[in-house]
């Protein structure tokens, strides 16, 4: 059987021999806080700034987000 310790070992040294693989996670990373840096900026959290509790918002998203389709099709 196979332990969680001999495992986390493989992955150590597979990371630690990886020359490009370093690099690339490095951009990965970068990206990643790039994108969540842009999200937070470009969509802030509309209900939290606008509505003060949870049933206010609730009632927000049930009346003009989860609208059922007219059935005059």
């Amino acid at each position: 059987m196979v332990s969680a310790q001999s495992i986390f070992r493989f992955y150590v040294d597979g990371f630690r021999s990886m020359r490009l693989g370093k690099t690339l996670w490095k951009i990965i990373i970068l990206k990643l806080m790039v994108f969540f840096l842009l999200l937070n900026l470009f969509f802030p959290n509309y209900l939290e700034t606008h509505f003060e509790t949870d049933q206010q918002r609730a009632d927000h998203v049930l009346n003009n987000i989860a609208t059922l389709p007219s059935a005059g099709r």
